[in-house]
């Protein structure tokens, strides 16, 4: 599975912009189809990827504040695209830009989702990863992690109330 130490590397890895990441999980976060494409850039095979929540390749430096917004647009029956760092089997990193949907079945109630990834423009890594540091200090800054959750939470929404975007929009403005 993942190094046990949760160590980084430090090595960034990249894919071709011709190949998409795809995933879908389950309801609860537990991944379902993992595409080779996904296997070969997170290092993990199949049978390492199939049953586990979807934050076994989660990177120590993504704001929290980002899966809590894209999971409740998600559960909300909404899309979401977003820029997200995730981490290798061995350590190493990769930005994606993400898209999620929820699945619907012929009643109109979410099944499950499934995760598109493509390769992000550097410009567009480069101005996210600005943003999320200054997420994640304002996270560290509380004690309790909820707190900490709420705060950058805040933060986020702030900053989209003051450029007058939605999520959506401010992401596609990177």
């Amino acid at each position: 599975m993942a190094r046990a130490d949760g160590g980084l590397t430090g090595v960034e890895r990249t894919f071709r912009s011709d190949e998409i990441i795809v995933s879908k999980t389950d309801l609860k976060g537990r991944i379902i189809y993992a595409n080779e494409v996904f296997q070969k850039v997170s290092g993990f095979t199949e049978a390492e990827l199939l049953g586990q929540p979807h934050s076994i390749i989660r990177h120590p430096q993504m704001p929290r504040c980002v899966f809590k917004l894209l999971w409740d647009t998600i559960e909300s029956g909404k899309e979401i695209f977003a820029y997200v760092l995730n981490r290798a089997k061995n350590g190493d990193e990769y930005w994606v830009f993400a898209h999620v949907t929820p699945t619907f079945d012929a009643s109109g109630k979410i099944i499950s989702y499934h995760s598109n990834r493509r390769s992000p423009r550097r410009e567009a890594v480069e101005k996210a990863a600005g943003l999320y540091e200054k997420l994640l200090a304002e996270e560290a800054r509380h004690a309790d992690r909820k707190d900490g959750m709420t705060a950058s939470t805040r933060m986020l929404l702030d900053l989209l109330g003051s450029l007058g975007k939605p999520y959506d929009e401010f992401v596609f403005s990177l």
